[in-house]
């Protein structure tokens, strides 16, 4: 399926805000964060599914995947 690119910027936008509040960052860090350990790729990658979770399972699994690619939170 496609997806508008607006309503998946968007969503990007509203998850790393709830991943800063959830581990105590600004959204810059979070974004920062999200972006060098890969969790940018994942979410546009897997957007037909994450958009559909509540934050706390998306920021969760954001979570998990960047601990694979080296991130410490």
């Amino acid at each position: 399926m496609i997806y508008n690119i607006r309503d998946i910027f968007e969503y990007i936008i509203a998850l790393v805000n709830e991943f800063a509040t959830r581990f105590g960052l600004t959204d810059r860090q979070a974004y920062n964060y999200i972006r060098h350990h890969k969790g940018i790729y994942f979410i546009e990658e897997n957007y037909g599914i994450i958009h559909t979770l509540d934050f706390k399972e998306a920021v969760d699994s954001v979570a998990t995947y960047c601990r694979r690619f080296g991130g410490k939170l």
